[in-house]
């Protein structure tokens, strides 16, 4: 498995960089998403271009050289389930563009949910969840971890210490949406993670919906997640999912709330993770979430998804940009339809959901997700779908183009009625996940569709 220091992090020991190695170092999301990470071109070839290395594994460098590798005392590839150098480049360049230490590409976002968590919780522990969270993650939550002997505690995010009033010795991380689907509140991050830190606790924040426009990470949060699946890969052709640890909270200071990181591990002889993230100069947490969760469950990412990915890390801030422009023409539209009793959109917030819009969103940028309720209710909602022409009706949000669904009877469908409130998704609810296309057709196929509904 390759592991990559950060430039701050990098000491005297450290390794020359390889023939090919970037040099350059920018802040701006722009040139980070074309250049960001070690790759400048394949040394062997001089293709600028990252590799697909199509491989299941990679050749060992002498039995000396194994040792080390499998003892993660030297950086390198063994196999593909583990690590990959495309896979590498992806994560060093999603890490750099997010503003974080280092990152694990995974394959799905369901995946690096249930990694994020895993990481840091055991049979007996507990997590305290945002409601304002995705239906897949509310049962994974809700059912599947509960079967692993993980309670997930979930409180409303509108009061933040409701997160404190959850929290006991066995609460091991707290865990919101940025910008939760489909409720579009965002969630206050500082607030919440400031009070993890009074416990030890670190704040996971699932930033799928708001890549580059909230920055999860400047407010305190510890860990991001992403389904690369949406905007990061953007053309809805790949399924993946990733990972990114911050590098600055104190995992070392909290050996009784983080076990899982202070604990012997009897599969590396009893070392604990943050002693051998010590001894190679790299971050605990993402270091275990590779050799072990990885490693023992293979929720391995393609090297073909992952090349995938890198091409999508460099549209994406100009991707970013003409979606949320064109989610706001269509939002304004929506506003003012007599058929259309309520539009849920950052913009049009009040209270303390605009604060919390204004104070984490990037101005101007309320996100591509639009919802909206129909004054004629459930049945509307879905005479609405079935009428659309240019959307497509798709349980994805991030593509390139403009997709729209009903979110209780498809992707909330399995939350209970009172659930399903929880969440901010009513029977009558409809969400669209604006596209790049022209913003006038786009327009147009709502219109007819609602005087169709």
């Amino acid at each position: 498995m390759n592991l990559h220091l950060s430039p701050q992090d990098a000491t005297e020991t450290t390794p020359a960089p390889p023939a090919g190695t970037a040099l350059f170092k920018s802040r701006h999301p722009e040139t980070i998403a074309l250049h960001g990470g070690s790759y400048r071109f394949d040394p062997t070839s001089g293709a600028v271009a990252v590799p697909i290395y199509q491989s299941t594994s990679f050749q060992l460098p002498g039995t000396e050289g194994a040792d080390k590798l499998f003892a993660l005392e030297a950086p390198g590839h063994l196999y593909t389930r583990v690590s990959n150098p495309t896979q590498d480049a992806f994560e060093q360049r999603l890490a750099e563009i997010e503003g974080g230490a280092a990152a694990l590409a995974l394959s799905s976002g369901q995946a690096a949910s249930a990694f994020a968590v895993l990481n840091l919780a055991r049979a007996g522990d507990n997590i305290v969840s945002s409601v304002g969270i995705y239906g897949g993650t509310w049962a994974l939550f809700a059912a599947t971890l509960k079967n692993f002997g993980i309670e997930t505690r979930f409180v409303d995010p509108t009061d933040p210490e409701a997160f404190a009033r959850a929290t006991d010795d066995k609460t091991r991380a707290y865990y919101a949406e940025s910008l939760p689907n489909p409720k579009l509140e965002v969630f206050p991050i500082a607030e919440v993670a400031s009070i993890g830190r009074r416990f030890g606790i670190p704040l996971i924040v699932d930033n799928t919906a708001a890549p580059l426009i909230i920055r999860p990470f400047e407010h305190g949060a510890a860990i991001v997640v992403y389904s690369t699946t949406k905007y990061i890969g953007g053309h809805g052709t790949s399924i993946g999912g990733a990972i990114i640890e911050s590098g600055t909270f104190p995992f070392a200071s909290y050996p009784k709330r983080l076990p899982t990181l202070h604990d012997p591990d009897p599969s590396y002889q009893g070392a604990t993770w943050l002693e051998k993230a010590e001894k190679i100069g790299f971050f605990a947490y993402i270091l275990r979430a590779r050799a072990v969760l990885l490693r023992d469950l293979g929720a391995a990412i393609s090297p073909q998804n992952a090349f995938q990915f890198l091409q999508g890390l460099e549209t994406l801030p100009l991707r970013l940009a003409q979606h949320n422009r064109n989610a706001e023409i269509v939002a304004d539209y929506l506003k003012g339809h007599p058929k259309v009793s309520n539009v849920i959109f950052p913009k049009f917030q009040i209270g303390e959901a605009k604060a919390n819009a204004e104070k984490y969103l990037k101005p101007g940028n309320f996100g591509a997700l639009v919802g909206f309720e129909l004054k004629d209710g459930r049945e509307a909602g879905r005479r609405f779908i079935d009428a659309l022409q240019l959307f497509y009706h798709v349980a994805n949000i991030g593509d390139a183009r403009s997709l729209a669904i009903h979110p209780s009877t498809t992707t909330h469908s399995q939350l209970s009625a009172e659930d399903q409130l929880a969440t901010g998704v009513t029977p009558g609810y409809v969400r669209l996940s604006i596209g790049l296309e022209h913003p006038d057709d786009i327009v147009a196929d709502l219109e007819q569709a609602i005087e169709a509904a």
